[in-house]
């Protein structure tokens, strides 16, 4: 019993060796590649500065695109807002009258403030040329009122040519009271017929 006992002792023993010796095999073996990782994962100084220049500069990169496409959209808004008042301007040159008393060519306050606007407004456009067009109420003759609808025409010529406006860019027409604005024949009918009217071409 007792020799059977010892065997079985030196059985257990043995196994258990073989046992320890395996497990620090494995752990020698897995040491390298621990090493290794561990190697991997350290980064050099060199490569961590160079990550930070190259996040630096990216962000850089970034900061300047959205300063340019805010210049950009600045510009785009600007020059829209230039066009706007552009058309505005042509507008007004063409659809504000200049008008005139019963029975006169002769120019207003009104009518000069509003000549002196658009001799401005043709200096900043030399390229544009003006048909001023006169006409009147109903009241005379076709004669006459052609005759005084081209006296009102050439006065606004002569007052923008004054102000410098080329003379070549300006031709006059008169059209008497065939064109009238207003055809209800009150007097307030005829103060807006009573007219000079400026036609880009």
């Amino acid at each position: 019993m007792n020799k059977m006992g010892s065997v079985i002792i030196i059985l257990i023993a043995a196994v258990a060796m073989l046992w320890l010796t395996a497990c620090a095999k494995k752990s020698v073996e897995a040491a390298p590649e621990v090493m290794e990782e561990s190697a991997a994962d350290t980064i050099s100084e060199e490569e961590l500065e160079a990550r930070r220049q190259a996040k630096l500069e990216a962000e850089q990169a970034r900061q300047e695109e959205i300063l340019r496409q805010q210049q950009l959209d600045e510009q785009q808004r600007t020059e829209e807002a230039s066009r706007q008042a552009s058309m505005t301007a042509r507008e007004a040159f063409v659809n504000e009258n200049i008008y005139f008393d019963f029975d006169s060519y002769t120019l207003e306050t009104a009518a000069q403030d509003k000549l002196r606007e658009k001799a401005a407004w043709l200096q900043e456009h030399p390229n544009a040329v003006v048909i001023i067009e006169g006409h009147c109420d109903e009241r005379g003759t076709d004669a006459y009122n052609l005759a005084l609808g081209e006296r009102r025409a050439e006065s606004a010529k002569s007052f923008l040519v004054d102000l410098g406006v080329d003379p070549a860019k300006l031709t006059t027409i008169s059209y008497g009271e065939e064109k009238p604005m207003d055809t209800s024949g009150t007097e307030k009918a005829w103060a807006k017929n009573r007219r000079a009217c400026f036609v880009l071409q």
